[in-house]
C-alpha cells in the first residue's frame, strides 16, 4: 500500500530539526560529525547484534532449496528487532544484506527481502545465519535504496537490482585488489581490517550519540540516525566501518576543509524533500525521499524516525541509474 506524495512529514521534520552536531572528527579523507537530539519516547528494541548474541532471533533460508531474494526470520523477544537496509548477514547458503530497514514484530516470524553479497556461492555452511558485522558502503546502499526506490513505485516490492550490486561488490573487490573465491563482500572488509581500525580508533562513539553525517573530500557523503541511544552504540561501530570503507577506496582529492555550515545545509536542504510512503515489512511505514542532490528513507513508528538515511548524490550519477533501473523493472512488470 502506497500513501500519496506530500511534502515532508512533520514527524521527519521535527527530528531532522532536532539534530544537533557535535565536534567534527577527522583522519585522512574522512570526516565524522557526531549528531545527536533531544531524549524522546521512542519505542524500545533489539539490534540485529543484541537478539542474535542473546538467541532471541534466528534466520534461516525460506526453505532447505532456499530462496535468494527472501529469508525466514523468527523473532523469539519480547521486543521488536531492528535490522538496518544494508546490514550484511553471514552464513547458510550465500551471505546476504537486508533491502531495506525493518522492525520485526515482537514474537513472530517474516520473510524479508535481501540481496546476495557472495556471488560464487550457494551451499549451506550453517543452518542458520550471523551477524557478520558488516554494513555495505554508502556507495552500495546509495545504489541499493535507488533500485528498492523504483521496485516499489512499479510493484510494491522491496527489490534491488541484484546485478548491479555484483557489479558493485566487483568492483569494490578490484580496487582493493582482492579475489575473492566466492565474491564475498566481507572479504574486502577482512582485507582492511589494518587500515579500518585506524579509522574506528579516529571516530569513537560518544555518550548520547545517535548518528553521523559524513564528509569524504570535504563535501557531505550520507547521514544516519538510530531513534536509541543505546542501539546506535551498538551500531556505531558497523557505521563508522561503512563508511570508511569508502574513505580507503576511493579516490582521494586535495584535503578540502569540511564545513560544519555545510552539514547544517545539507540538514536543513533534507526538509525540501518529496516523500512516498509505503507500509513497512515489520512495524510501522517506510519513507522514501528524493530531493536535489540526495535520496534518503526513514522507518517511522508510533510517530518516531526509528531509523533514518539520507546519501548525496551527483545529479549525472542518480539520473542514469534510477533511469536504467526504471527500464528493467517496466521490461519485467510489463511481460
Amino acid at each position: 500500500m502506497e500513501k500519496q506524495n506530500d511534502a515532508m512529514d512533520p514527524v521527519m521534520a521535527g527530528c531532522l530539526s532536532q539534530m544537533e552536531l557535535g565536534k567534527p572528527q577527522g583522519f585522512e579523507s574522512l570526516t565524522i560529525i557526531p549528531l545527536f537530539s533531544p531524549n524522546g519516547h521512542s519505542p524500545k528494541y533489539l539490534t540485529l547484534k543484541e537478539a542474535l548474541e542473546k538467541n532471541l532471533l534466528t534466520i534461516q533460508e525460506v526453505s532447505e532449496g532456499g530462496s535468494v531474494p527472501q529469508l525466514k526470520a523468527t523473532n523469539l523477544a519480547d521486543l521488536p528487532v531492528l535490522i538496518l537496509a544494508g546490514e550484511e548477514l553471514a552464513g547458510a547458503k550465500q551471505n546476504r544484506v537486508l533491502n531495506t530497514t525493518i522492525l520485526l514484530r515482537v514474537k513472530s516470524e517474516t520473510i524479508i527481502p535481501v540481496s546476495c553479497t557472495e556471488q560464487g556461492r550457494w551451499s549451506y555452511v550453517s543452518n542458520q545465519f550471523r551477524d557478520s558485522g558488516v554494513v555495505m558502503s554508502p556507495r552500495l546502499r546509495s545504489a541499493a535504496h535507488c533500485a528498492v526506490a523504483c521496485s516499489l513505485a512499479n510493484s510494491q516490492e522491496y527489490r534491488t537490482d541484484q546485478g548491479e550490486i555484483w557489479s558493485g561488490i566487483r568492483e569494490f573487490s578490484e580496487r582493493a585488489g582482492v579475489n575473492s573465491t566466492t565474491g564475498a563482500m566481507r572479504d574486502v572488509y577482512e582485507s582492511k581490517t589494518n587500515d579500518l581500525a585506524k579509522y574506528l580508533e579516529a571516530f569513537p562513539p560518544l555518550p548520547r550519540q545517535k548518528g553521523l553525517i559524513a564528509i569524504f573530500n570535504g563535501e557531505v557523503a550520507g547521514l544516519d540516525y538510530i531513534s536509541l541511544e543505546s542501539a546506535y552504540a551498538t551500531l556505531h561501530q558497523k557505521l563508522a566501518k561503512s563508511y570508511a570503507m569508502d574513505a580507503i577506496l576511493l579516490e582521494k582529492k586535495k584535503k578540502t576543509k569540511p564545513s560544519v555550515a555545510g552539514a547544517r545545509a545539507f540538514l536543513q536542504g533534507l526538509k525540501q524533500s518529496k516523500v512516498k510512503k509505503y507500509k513497512s515489512i515489520g512495524h510501522g511505514w517506510d519513507h522514501r525521499y528524493e530531493g536535489k542532490g540526495f535520496v534518503g528513507s526513514a522507518l517511522v513508528y508510533q510517530k518516531q524516525a526509528i531509523h533514518t538515511v539520507f546519501f548525496k548524490t551527483q545529479a549525472q550519477e542518480l539520473g542514469p541509474r534510477m533511469a536504467g533501473f526504471r527500464r528493467r523493472m517496466d521490461f519485467i512488470y510489463d511481460r
